[in-house]
């Protein structure tokens, strides 16, 4: 595997080795071994997995407060997404900063976010298929979202289509009105 660096410290794009040959491939997706070897030291508790059945779908930008804060490893197994990281943390140099990358089941690459940041997708095909590993068990009280268009933040998602939105990701609030309990070096 190999960790490539993107301007949000600690957010990494994740290669895979693929082995392939005229019947298939096989990759290693994860290992706590492998990913100790690229310094990171994560202990995921649980897997997930999302369909998204439309083209253009917007979800995010969601997080978990603190003390249930989750770091991700995402990565799509049908279909591609542009997959978003955006700073949460209060006092970070790179604060309110993101950063989008594509994920697709054709690239194979992973992206791992630690806690502190939130996250989001839209998808660009039909039929996507997003896995996602967290180290923090989910926490309806402290599951929260950021509007994806929040003007601070600034992500630039291309054309939104609001029937795709769901309430929760519609009503999100700005992040300077949001309870976000982030904060650079405590997370």
């Amino acid at each position: 595997m190999k960790r490539i660096e993107t301007k949000l410290p600690g957010v990494y794009i994740i290669e895979p080795k693929v082995f392939g040959d005229h019947r298939g491939y096989f990759m290693e997706t994860y290992s706590t071994k492998a990913f100790s070897d690229l310094g990171i030291n994560t202990v995921f508790v649980q897997d997930n997995q999302s369909f998204t059945a439309q083209k253009s779908v917007l979800r995010g930008i969601h997080f978990q407060n603190a003390p249930m804060a989750q770091a991700k490893l995402v990565r799509v197994t049908k279909g591609a997404v542009m997959d978003v990281a955006v700073d949460l943390r209060k006092g970070s140099p790179t604060y309110r900063e993101w950063i989008t990358v594509e994920l697709s089941a054709e690239n194979k690459l992973m992206l791992y976010i630690p806690r502190g940041f939130g996250h989001g997708f839209k998808t660009l095909t039909e039929d996507v298929e997003f896995c996602y590993k967290v180290d923090n068990l989910y926490n309806k009280e402290l599951d929260r979202g950021i509007r994806f268009n929040d003007p601070a933040i600034g992500v630039e998602w291309g054309e939104v289509i609001e029937h795709l939105l769901s309430p929760k990701d519609i009503s999100s609030p700005l992040l300077e009105d949001s309870d976000c309990n982030y904060i650079f070096g405590e997370v």
